[in-house]
């Protein structure tokens, strides 16, 4: 049962958590729509400037269940102090950089303070929530994330248009407005003393670093020093006292499979508005003001579906959230793989789609992972789960950044693609179809005993393996 202070400050958090979230968001993917004006300006490729995302990416990564392991430990409001500075920090380097390594300096100085935010987003549902009212809360989080996705392609276009790309850095500085009343309203709660596995979180994070390096550069050299780490990370984690790590997480299978569910799905929430720029500046030749206007009505739809979608949650269960979220997200991605080249408003309506796919998707699986996880397991437990869906997103950028450096390609999977110059962007989009069907095979097989259920029994059954389960 929730206290009243409790549950007084949870109603009160949620609000300033969203905000910051807001803020966030925008900064990881405003980005996206001016990447094609920075690889003009710096002359570098696709691949090349996909770095802003991928560099931002691979720190945010490890910086997340980083965050999460030192929240079983420490006060999360004193976390939430530190990132939110080298957040603000990070922005200053990369509003007066003149050079593009320093622009990804910035970035990545801006990713070692803001990975404390998704960390917080899934730590303070689950603690300060109980799992009847989780789904709402989470829902919350997922509005704002929307929210922040809907803006920063506007913003982004007219702070492009109307000043320059580099004063989007200034946006970052905007959350330490949050700062003081994350200090008010987080109480001071404290994990077991423990000690820090450092020398883990070490080679997991170049582990990370090498492995998303090596696709990117198509280095064989850097993907078996990446191999070669997380093996050692895992060793680590087999025989230290107090790893970085528990592997006994992993006995929980349906915690394994919602890992594994999370890093595909991931997949298709950073191809589309990684590509979409893409393919709205090289095929239709728009602006970034333009690019943004085409992409807002999607995300802002997302943005205000979000608490519906966690009501659902709570209401018929996860298992009825997510097959709603593939069977929309599966529509998208192949009439996308049909209709790519053609009108923007044609691509604007099929892209409302998809967003509310990918909102609904990541309340369900949240929601999901964290009734999986005993109380003492959330932090670290919820922290690997944003550690696996930054590092699959930064590898998936890589990935279709240097399938973009090829141009056009005469192949094309789906034979009713309309436009022949479009067929490197319609595989894609016909591939994340193919994906988000076996996204959905993997969920049944895994979860449809697990997550179908409704009404009391699903709350009971949480609340039951949210105390229990290890």
């Amino acid at each position: 049962m929730e206290t009243a202070g409790v549950k007084n400050n949870a109603e009160k958090l949620m609000p300033i958590l969203a905000f910051t979230l807001v803020f966030s968001i925008m900064n990881a993917s405003m980005f996206n729509v001016v990447m094609p004006v920075i690889s003009k300006e710096f002359a570098i490729t696709p691949s090349q400037v996909s770095w802003l995302l991928t560099g931002y990416m691979i720190v945010y990564a490890v910086g997340s269940v980083t965050y999460g392991k030192l929240a079983d430990k420490y006060r999360l409001k004193d976390l939430l102090t530190f990132g939110l500075i080298f957040f603000a920090l990070g922005s200053v380097v990369g509003l007066v950089a003149n050079e593009y390594w320093m622009i990804v300096l910035g970035r990545i100085l801006q990713a070692s303070g803001a990975a404390v935010v998704p960390a917080t987003a899934m730590i303070i549902p689950v603690r300060y929530f109980s799992p009847e009212k989780r789904g709402r809360a989470l829902g919350t989080v997922a509005a704002a994330l929307a929210l922040g996705t809907a803006l920063a392609p506007i913003v982004a276009g007219l702070v492009t248009s109307l000043i320059n790309w580099r004063f989007l850095f200034l946006l970052s500085l905007i959350p330490l407005l949050m700062l003081p009343l994350f200090r008010k309203y987080l109480d001071n709660h404290r994990g077991a003393a423990q000690k820090i596995d450092f020398l883990g979180g070490i080679l997991l994070g170049v582990s990370v670093a090498l492995l998303l390096i090596s696709i990117s550069l198509a280095n064989v050299w850097f993907m078996i020093g990446g191999v070669v780490t997380l093996i050692l990370f895992i060793i680590r984690i087999l025989t230290a006292a107090e790893p970085f790590i528990q592997p006994n997480l992993f006995i929980n299978k349906k915690y394994s499979f919602g890992l594994l569910i999370t890093a595909l799905a991931t997949v298709l929430s950073f191809t589309m508005p990684f590509v979409t720029p893409q393919f709205l500046a090289g095929l239709n030749n728009l602006s970034p003001a333009i690019i943004g206007l085409i992409m807002f009505p999607a995300a802002i739809i997302s943005a205000f579906m979000g608490r519906r979608g966690g009501k659902l949650a709570d209401e018929k269960g996860n298992s009825f959230l997510v097959y709603t979220a593939i069977s929309l997200s599966f529509t998208c991605f192949l009439l996308l793989s049909i209709f790519v080249g053609s009108s923007p408003y044609v691509i604007l309506f099929l892209l409302i789609f998809g967003n509310l796919g990918q909102t609904f998707m990541q309340i369900a699986i949240s929601n999901t992972i964290s009734s999986t996880l005993a109380k003492e397991q959330i932090g670290v437990g919820m922290g690997l789960m944003s550690l696996l869906n930054f590092i699959s997103g930064a590898m998936t950028t890589s990935v279709i950044g240097k399938l973009l450096d090829a141009k056009e390609t005469t192949i094309h999977f789906n034979p009713f693609a309309l436009h022949g110059g479009a067929y490197l962007y319609s595989n894609i989009f016909f591939s994340l179809a193919i994906l988000a069907a076996i996204i959905v095979g993997i969920y049944y097989f895994a979860f449809s005993s697990f997550g179908g259920k409704t009404g009391m029994k699903a709350k009971l059954k949480d609340r039951k393996s949210s105390s229990t389960t290890a």
